[in-house]
């Protein structure tokens, strides 16, 4: 019996990148009420390629609630410093969701949680006798969740090129380590794109030499004395908090109190009464095409 496939999109993520992998052509990306559609269009490019792709029977694009969740109430600064999310990106928001319904596809968001949340914890509860998943997502914090069947897909230019986070290729990239191990690395690094501090002056490659001597951050504490005096010991010891505390920021909680079940996420095919008046206002005549139906204007 072949298996299940659950395909999980980080929302946010994704939609972003489809917003500045028409960037250039933003003027060019508008309907005839002046709305700005290049995420838009791009979102539904990667979701028809995925798709096409992944052949998945059950879906799910996952959403970020807000800027306040559990992170913020332990680190106020976290994920702080980001420049101002462009207006034209933030009014196509609320059609892409409109999309993804449209697509027949559902979208879910928990208060106090990060979409990643969602998706490690739906990644986490599936049956793995029953289901693959692949994980879509911009952000390579995802790829903690991968495993022998879960698979971390992160687009690397725009939306169009994908690359696939396996086990084996963490092992490869990061030079023998586990996808668990990058929490870790994160807690003793960092991550600027989060503005999670990490510890003084230890970057990647400090971290992973570290990381394939003791094992994770908790390792490294217990062998502390073994350590060669040195400034990045010295760090270490007067940073245990800080490193303990990144750690803990960069972790997916994989146990959030997520209210949807696999079942309900069954993929049944495209709403065209709702993608049919839908592409017809965002003046996507392509897309009309390919479904057989004239654009006729609304």
């Amino acid at each position: 019996m072949s298996k299940n496939k659950l395909l999980l999109v980080d929302g946010n993520s994704v939609a972003f990148r489809a917003f500045f992998a028409l960037h250039n052509s933003l003027e060019r990306f508008k309907n005839n009420n002046g709305l700005h559609t290049n995420a838009i269009y791009a979102f539904n490019n990667m979701f028809e390629n995925v798709m096409a792709k992944e052949q998945p029977t059950h879906v799910l694009v996952a959403f970020d609630a807000g800027k306040t969740t559990f992170r913020t109430a332990m680190y106020e600064a976290y994920k702080g410093g980001r420049a101002k999310t462009p207006g034209e990106f933030r009014e196509q928001m609320p059609y892409i969701r409109e999309l993804i319904k449209a697509l027949g596809v559902q979208h879910y968001e928990l208060a106090n949680y990060e979409a990643d949340d969602i998706i490690g914890t739906l990644a986490h509860q599936v049956d793995k006798d029953q289901f693959d998943v692949v994980v879509l997502s911009g952000d390579r914090d995802l790829t903690q969740l991968a495993t022998e069947h879960v698979k971390v897909d992160i687009t690397v230019k725009g939306v169009s090129e994908i690359e696939s986070y396996t086990p084996a290729h963490v092992a490869e990239k990061y030079d023998g380590l586990t996808p668990l191990q990058i929490i870790d690395m994160k807690g003793l690094a960092g991550d600027a794109s989060d503005n999670i501090p990490g510890v003084t002056k230890i970057g990647e490659k400090t971290a992973i030499k570290l990381l394939k001597e003791y094992g994770s951050v908790e390792g490294i504490y217990e062998h502390i004395d073994e350590l060669k005096k040195s400034k990045m010991k010295e760090n270490l010891i007067n940073e245990q908090e800080i490193a303990l505390l990144s750690k803990q920021l960069a972790t997916i909680d994989v146990n959030a109190p997520v209210e949807i079940k696999i079942d309900d996420l069954l993929y049944q095919g495209k709403d065209l009464d709702k993608l049919v008046p839908f592409y017809q206002e965002m003046n996507f005549n392509g897309f009309l095409e390919k479904l057989n139906i004239l654009a006729e204007p609304v």
